[in-house]
């Protein structure tokens, strides 16, 4: 009995010594990961990137969703744009300096699965000149999912501003998780306004929860806009006097940065065509539809009948059905995973975290793979619907991409 226990007890020791080490083993990997420098895939389109970044203050408006009343709309705004390459151009931070001070290091479990990102190299260089010329481009309004910054989708801003295209995107204190301004000032969003809580509330509160919600987020499209309208006819010229087509405006955006799009399509006619990245609708728009052209480009949901699923579809297909014929489109992607859409489809993080999700179903497709998807069928839709001056019905099959699946 005594040398049986004397052989477990080794055994035991063993077990530990070698689970000690693996852990270790695998601390080491992911800490090398994080501090290991990552390019992000580059853009596909014939021109360089530039890229600025603007505090937009609204003197007029209060912020409705803001902690302390009284207090103005305010918002961090990136552009994204096409540029002149030249032989002395550097490509500007991917999160400036400044900004990434006000926000700390990572701390927790995430400082092992996300990458530091100052490590991360984007293409966009700051405040370069626009191309050069007397026409406008198009202009593109996109936002992010739920939490996230917007310069967690540079990947799809930088190839849209490749293609020809002004991409503005960006962040709003207490809606967005964490927003640093240039200056040094942050805010983190408060509990209340956080999409995600919303959808766990009964459907009668998740209703006017997440109405609430979307009136904020489509209030700041308006503004935003609004804003564009006056730089663009500015009596002091800036960079972007005279060069933005307001009758050309695009909207899309991911999870309920998608369902924002949705409705801000339904209430602002300036929107001429929207994008929903695999985002659940809310509003208005479920039950009215839209007369623009409009996408939904879905991840891979599967064969998912689960209530929420179900709901999701139906209200995706209310408004689908009244969509205009020659543009509506339901486009799915093969493999595609609703969080990698934003640059962790590069970024995502760690080998052995995109294994572990691997070996449980959670990815299934390579995350470089479904942002050049992604951009592909992003701009491909743009392209149909706000350049030229007859928009065709898009075509968006292609052998380059077999992962794409059109839905009817």
């Amino acid at each position: 009995m005594r040398l049986l226990l004397k052989k477990l007890l080794k055994a035991l020791t063993l077990l530990v010594g070698l689970g000690t080490i693996t852990l270790a083993s695998l601390s080491l990997g992911l800490w090398l990961e994080r501090n290991s420098s990552i390019e992000l895939p580059r853009p596909t389109g014939p021109f360089a990137v530039g890229r600025s970044i603007q505090d937009w203050a609204d003197d007029a408006t209060l912020d409705p969703l803001a902690p302390a009343p009284g207090t103005r709309r305010e918002l961090l705004v990136w552009i994204w744009y096409p540029s002149t390459p030249g032989p002395l151009m550097v490509a500007d931070d991917y999160v400036p300096a400044s900004m990434r001070t006000a926000a700390g290091p990572a701390t927790g479990p995430f400082r092992f699965v996300t990458r530091d990102p100052s490590r991360v190299h984007g293409h966009s260089t700051r405040d370069s000149a626009l191309a050069p010329g007397t026409g406008s481009f198009p202009l593109v309004i996109m936002r992010a999912g739920a939490s996230a910054g917007v310069v967690g989708y540079s990947t799809l801003a930088e190839d849209l501003a490749s293609h020809g295209y002004i991409v503005v995107g960006f962040d709003a204190p207490y809606r967005t998780g964490f927003v640093s301004f240039p200056d040094g000032r942050s805010m983190r969003r408060t509990p209340e306004n956080n999409p995600e809580i919303c959808a766990e509330k009964a459907p009668a509160q998740q209703a006017a929860c997440m109405n609430t919600l979307l009136t904020a987020w489509t209030a700041d499209l308006g503004f935003v806009l609004d804003r564009l309208e006056r730089l663009n006819t500015s009596e002091v010229p800036s960079t972007f006097t005279g060069r933005l087509d307001m009758k050309r405006v695009g909207v899309f955006g991911h999870s309920f940065g998608g369902a924002t799009a949705a409705q801000f399509c339904h209430d602002d006619s300036r929107c001429k065509a929207g994008i929903d990245v695999d985002g659940q609708p809310f509003g208005s728009v479920v039950q009215e539809g839209l007369r623009q052209p409009f996408m939904f480009l879905l991840s891979d949901h599967g064969n998912s009948s689960d209530p929420v699923s179900q709901t999701i579809k139906s209200n995706i297909q209310s408004i689908y059905d009244r969509l205009p014929t020659d543009g509506r489109h339901r486009i799915a992607i093969r493999g595609a995973n609703h969080f990698t859409f934003s640059d962790d489809g590069a970024l995502l993080k760690s080998r052995v975290v995109r294994g572990v999700l691997r070996l449980f179903g959670g990815l299934r497709m390579d995350g470089d793979r479904q942002l050049a998807v992604t951009a592909y069928c992003v701009h491909r839709f743009f392209d149909a619907y706000l350049k030229g001056a007859n928009p065709s019905r898009l075509q968006i099959s292609s052998p380059l991409y077999p992962e794409i699946q059109v839905l009817e």
